[in-house]
Order: C-alpha cells, then sequence, then structure tokens
C-alpha cells in the first residue's frame, strides 16, 4: 500500500464521518453519554456498511473500464456531498412540516432521538439504530473504494476507526467544552471534503 492509495483511503473516512464527529459533540452537549461498548457497536456498523459498499462497487468494477470507475465514483460522493450540504435547508423546511417520518430520518435531523428510552446514555440497541443512521456516507464512501480499487478492507477499518475516534473524542469535547459550533460545521465540511475526494479521483 502506497501514500498515493494511503491518502484518499483517510480521506474518505475522515469525510464520512465528520458527522459522527458533529453527533458526538451534540451528545457531549447534552451530557448524553456514549459508553464504550456503544461506540463499538457504532464504529463496527460504520466498517461493515463500508466494508458492503466497497464489495458492490469492487464487482462492479470488473465490468466496467477504468475511466468510466472513476466517474462513477466521482458522481456517487459529489452527490452524497451535496445531499450533506443541503441537510440545514431540508432540516429548515421541515420544521414547517409534519413530524410524522420514520426514525432514521428523525435520528439523522436530530441525534439526540436516539436516546429513545431518554437515559441520557446510549444502550446497545440505541447504538445500533445510531450506527446505521451514520454509516450511510460510509456505504458511499466504501464503494467508492471499491469502483476505484482502492484497499476495501483497510478503506473499511479506517472507516470504523474514525468513526470511534470522532463519536468518543467528540462527545468528551462537547461535555468538556460544549464545542457546540464545531458540530454546526462538521456536516459542511464533510459535504465539501466529499465533494473534493470525488472531484480530485477523476481530475487527477
Amino acid at each position: 500500500m502506497d501514500i498515493g492509495s494511503l491518502i484518499p483511503m483517510i480521506a474518505i473516512g475522515v469525510a464520512s464521518n465528520l458527522d459522527n464527529a458533529g453527533v458526538g459533540v451534540a451528545y457531549g452537549v447534552k451530557k448524553i453519554r456514549v459508553p464504550f461498548m456503544a461506540n463499538t457497536v457504532i464504529a463496527l456498523m460504520g466498517f461493515l456498511l463500508a466494508l458492503v459498499g466497497g464489495l458492490f462497487g469492487d464487482w462492479i468494477s470488473l465490468w466496467l473500464p477504468p475511466f468510466i470507475c472513476n466517474l462513477i465514483g466521482m458522481i456517487v460522493l459529489v452527490t452524497i456531498g451535496i445531499w450533506v450540504l443541503i441537510q440545514p435547508l431540508l432540516d429548515k423546511k421541515s420544521k414547517q412540516q409534519s413530524t410524522n417520518r420514520n426514525l432514521l430520518s428523525r435520528i439523522l435531523r436530530n441525534p439526540e432521538e436516539a436516546d429513545m428510552d431518554g437515559s441520557k446514555s446510549v444502550g446497545f440497541i440505541e447504538s445500533i439504530i445510531l450506527g446505521i443512521t451514520l454509516s450511510i456516507n460510509n456505504l458511499a464512501g466504501g464503494f467508492d473504494a471499491g469502483i476505484t480499487h482502492l484497499n476495501i478492507w483497510a478503506t473499511s477499518f479506517i472507516s470504523g476507526a474514525l468513526s470511534f475516534l470522532c463519536v468518543g473524542l467528540c462527545a468528551y469535547l462537547g461535555a468538556r467544552f460544549a464545542a457546540d459550533k464545531l458540530g454546526k460545521q462538521a456536516n459542511a465540511v464533510s459535504g465539501v471534503l466529499l465533494i473534493l475526494v470525488g472531484l480530485h479521483q477523476v481530475l487527477s
């Protein structure tokens, strides 16, 4: 594994998990604990979904020329990046509409809803639901790694490790310093980084 392939794998992992950092900060500010086991489950969900996306992307790449694979990878990342960027606008509109939406959608907009029993601590079942919700970006990042022939296992491991780090560290920072501004900026930074990684794969 050379540095040329390691950098995009790390970039995908970082971009896929910045929303985890935002959730970590939100939990810390709200004094909601994320125990070690719960954080491990969330990270495992990130690893598994990145791996599933990577395997699917690798399978598709067997049938397509390299340029088309890179182009598809770019489209996926740019699309996800734009979707992440427009989330604040969608949130504003959703406040004016009915609050009757499915659980995953509600958690995406308000991560504290994952603490369904109001215990101020994320339990096992809650960590699975939260992990799946937060791993949508990991699925796309893994797909991009697979279709552009990056190391799928390494990318998935990096995504899982960064998920664990982002949630745990940022929950601590949120509780210790009430760093809510970091959480508010996480979506924007994540969206821009996903777009840049996607564009780099085709333009480089």
